[in-house]
């Protein structure tokens, strides 16, 4: 099992598409934890980390609901929000940098492409995100795209 396989043949007569996104907390978190924690002040550091790192999924979360709303199939979402933090939707949303898209330098790519700049989300020669709490993903439209270990 691939990503590829949630989509249809490049020769295919039908249209195909995919969504990418990137959101961020901004540059404030990250600032704000180094200093907690520069500061040996590590409770407060741990729960804004921790916060932060949250928040940013859950925004990630929140942008994969729209395009779940914008390809029109937001209804078949499951009806508990249990249900959703067990994929109980159509569609699958994943990252780099893990197991079914282990590629980091593909950070790079999308970064180039939604021209992550305009949000201050640079990319470092380790192609890791920066700030920290950020992060980016393709959205499969397929309805098994689910998460998988490749």
């Amino acid at each position: 099992l691939c990503i590829a396989d949630f989509f249809r043949p490049a020769d295919s007569p039908e249209v195909d598409y995919a969504a990418f996104h990137i959101v961020s907390m901004g540059r404030k978190a990250s600032e704000v934890t180094a200093a907690y924690f520069r500061e040996n002040h590590y409770q407060d550091y741990l729960l804004l980390h921790g916060l932060s790192v949250e928040m940013t999924e859950a925004l990630a979360e929140y942008w994969h609901h729209r395009v779940r709303t914008e390809w029109g199939f937001v209804d078949q979402d499951g009806p508990t929000l249990a249900g959703l933090f067990r994929q109980q939707y159509r569609s699958g949303r994943y990252s780099w940098g893990y197991p079914a898209c282990p590629n980091l330098e593909d950070n790079a790519t999308v970064a180039n492409l939604l021209e992550a700049g305009r949000i201050g989300v640079e990319v470092s020669e380790g192609f890791q995100l920066h700030p920290e709490q950020t992060t980016s993903a393709i959205i499969c439209h397929h309805p098994q795209a689910k998460y998988f270990i490749a």
